[in-house]
């Protein structure tokens, strides 16, 4: 029996994960509510927040999953990329849970693991495959060759698109975390209310920042001739801002199928939960012929089970790093 325990620590969410010979059995995440009040992740507070949560986080997870904790086999961990003091929290904690226990320690790409939490359950994609990675601070198109062989063929050159979703949703006065807000007042709205521009970038390219200052003139505009203009034309507003922003996603990953040839295509990360998202990539699947892969909203935002299979696949190469590792802030995705 092969138990790994994962750890995620990268941002915003302590998560803790048990995988056992492949199978998760559970997934604590316990969530941070002190970054709303500023309207961002504020990193001290995230990585004292981290200490609080990670020893009952990881209780809870070896209690769910029904084992002792001489029982795991390994732990596995997010090294990089993320925020610094975040990921040292828990990089120590893996550490010194590994060297308690004499057992071997998993370093965990963050970014790759958000690809493999494809692999948790079925229907499982098969090598190679397109993923299409959104979450908070990246977005990426990524060629999977292997489980742990990538090659990066695409990339934002500024914004990523969960920042703009974020950054929007202050222009529009919403609450943080505002992506998930835009995606609920867009299903009411009407999504062709507002022209809003998509970016010429050459290649399999990403650029954002544009698209966020073209909201901001638009709501400044609007506002000058009707105050209320937020008020009366939120769902609107939203529906145009999550239809540009998913449009600009899909028509790169479409451009990458044509490209690669490859005929199967995933999506990943945080931004992958946007309901836009998810529907509009099964109508390109349609359209393309292409099999489309979605995960569950438990394993698109940070989560430690994706860091326990990424764990469980590592382990089974006998892929295990020293008690010298160090946390990296920014690591390649391949």
């Amino acid at each position: 029996m092969t138990v790994i325990l994962g750890i995620e620590s990268s941002c915003d969410e302590t998560s803790a994960s048990i995988c056992i010979d492949g199978k998760i059995k559970s997934n604590i995440i316990a969530n941070q509510l002190v970054h709303a009040k500023y309207g961002g992740v504020v990193p001290e507070a995230a990585s004292r927040a981290h200490q609080q949560n990670i020893i009952p986080t990881v209780h809870e997870a070896i209690k769910q999953a029904n084992i002792a904790k001489e029982d795991i086999s390994a732990v596995a961990f997010t090294r990089g990329p993320g925020l610094l003091g975040s990921l040292l929290v828990g990089t120590s904690f893996a550490k010194s849970f590994a060297l308690a226990r004499q057992i071997p320690l998993l370093d965990i790409n963050h970014m790759q693991a958000h690809i493999l939490a494809h692999f948790i359950e079925d229907p499982q994609p098969q090598f190679p495959f397109l993923c299409l990675t959104v979450s908070g601070g990246h977005t990426q198109i990524v060629l999977v060759k292997d489980y742990f062989e990538m090659e990066l063929i695409g990339e934002t050159l500024d914004d990523a698109a969960g920042e703009a979703f974020d950054k929007t949703a202050k222009i529009l006065g919403l609450p943080y975390p505002g992506g998930p807000l835009i995606d609920k007042y867009a299903a009411t709205g009407n999504a062709r209310a507002f022209a809003l521009p998509e970016p010429q970038i050459a290649g399999l390219n990403f650029s954002f920042s544009g698209l966020k200052t073209a909201i901001l003139y638009l709501v400044q505009r609007e506002m000058r001739q009707d105050p209320e203009f937020l008020n009366t034309r939120m769902a609107d507003l939203c529906a145009s801002v999550q239809e540009r922003i998913v449009s600009i996603l899909l028509n790169k990953l479409k451009k990458a199928v044509q490209q690669t040839g490859v005929r199967q295509i995933a999506i990943a990360g945080g931004v992958s939960a946007n309901s836009g998202l998810r529907t509009q990539l099964l109508g390109l699947g349609k359209q393309l012929r292409a099999e489309v892969f979605i995960p569950k909203f438990e394993y698109c935002t940070d989560n430690a089970a994706m860091i326990a299979i990424a764990g469980y696949h590592k382990f089974q190469k006998g892929e295990f790093v020293g008690q010298d590792i160090t946390p990296v802030a920014r690591m390649a995705v391949g």
